[in-house]
């Protein structure tokens, strides 16, 4: 037989409403607060929760799942033991049967449609379902990410190999995580404010389910909040900080859910390549002019300016100086280093501009007469 992969029992837990008694219930979703599109006026309630452990909810079948069946005391026959995929209209054909819709539903509530069905051709039949393998996740991400859209994720069954060192071979999965999705968006900007990151979640019972979690307390190491599996058709959205918010932006570049580099341009005449640089997002100025080549030997360090581009549309201009090629002023992607070439060197670089057109001719009629030998 096959091998199949079958999901842990989820724990006895309270109807998801009376989890959060606590909060009140929100019939209107428009009024939530919350940035992303308003539901229609005849949407299910909506229900609000905090803390990660709460997106422990019951896995929903979409198209892409494929799903074993075993009808049991017909091990006889062929047809009592089958796989099929969830078609892209998110319906499942089975003998006997026929079509059954399987998207939106778990697996225990299929289960229970097909053991109806059956129970019209044979008798007292006995269905059990697993789950082979899951389908890949896609999850909306929005705010303050730097690619935000659409990011498809591995599932919890997709398994990868690689050929390590000395041609050996593993396999690993890559469980489809709340971080997972972030990193996949090109992580957070530097604004984002991740103690009020928002998921929402279609639940089994039509309800949309909005929780909010707090990444800073992980990132700073006051709370776990364990692994934050993402499903299919999740949103998540990262609102950006206030001016207020007490975050630190080093730690925050340093993260996991940061992006692996950000872009800076670092010009001026005082630089070996002056251009587009990639650096960490951590770096301070003097790493991005490192990455820029170095300042050249004409290079005025104590003038370096930093130009960026504010939130509100203001630009900042800061003065730093390099002499030590140390700093510690925080690139943000965007910004531009320019790095200027000492002053006594731009006075003689404009007097040459000044004078050359003058001298040009005389220098001209000089190399004429040079090649009669009149110098000689």
């Amino acid at each position: 037989m096959p091998n199949s992969v079958e999901l842990p029992p989820s724990p006895p837990t309270r109807p998801l409403a009376q989890q959060n008694e606590s909060l009140p219930l929100n019939t209107d979703p428009s009024s939530s607060g919350t940035p992303f599109p308003a539901e229609p006026s005849s949407a299910p309630i909506l229900v609000t929760g905090e803390g990660g452990h709460s997106l422990l909810t019951d896995y929903l079948l979409g198209p892409g799942d494929q799903i074993r069946t075993d009808i049991i005391g017909y091990e006889a026959f062929a047809w009592a033991v089958t796989q099929r995929v969830v078609l892209s209209d998110g319906t499942l054909r089975l003998p006997l049967v026929g079509t059954v819709v399987a998207a939106g539903k778990t697996l225990d509530a299929l289960e229970a449609d097909i053991t109806e069905l059956l129970s019209r051709e044979l008798v007292s039949p006995q269905v059990d379902l697993s789950l082979v393998s899951l389908r890949p996740v896609v999850v909306n991400v929005s705010g303050d990410v730097y690619r935000p859209g659409p990011v498809q994720l591995g599932s919890l069954t997709q398994a990868q190999t690689n050929i390590a060192a000395g041609n050996s071979l593993t396999t690993t999965t890559n469980t489809p995580t709340l971080t997972a999705a972030l990193a996949a968006a090109g992580g957070i900007r530097h604004t984002a404010d991740v103690r009020q990151v928002v998921v929402r979640r279609r639940l089994a019972t039509g309800q949309i389910a909005e929780y909010q979690v707090d990444l800073w307390r992980a990132l700073v190491g006051e709370s776990n909040l364990g692994v934050l599996v993402m499903s299919d058709g999740d949103a998540v959205y990262v609102p950006q900080a206030s001016a207020d918010t007490d975050i630190d932006p080093g730690l925050l570049s340093r993260s996991s859910i940061a992006p692996t580099n950000v872009r800076v341009r670092v010009i001026g005449d005082g630089v070996v390549r002056p251009g587009e640089v990639q650096v960490q997002p951590n770096s301070s100025v003097s790493g991005a002019l490192a990455a820029a080549g170095g300042p050249n030997a004409d290079a005025d360090l104590g003038e370096v300016r930093l130009v960026r581009l504010l939130a509100n549309g203001q630009v900042s201009e800061q003065t730093i100086d390099l002499s030590n090629l140390v700093d510690t002023h925080q690139i943000q992607d965007g910004d531009v280093v320019l790095v200027p070439k000492r002053a006594g060197l731009v006075a003689i670089d404009n007097f040459n501009r000044a004078v050359g057109p003058v001298l040009a001719p005389i220098t001209g009629m000089l190399g004429i007469l040079n090649l009669f030998g009149l110098f000689d």
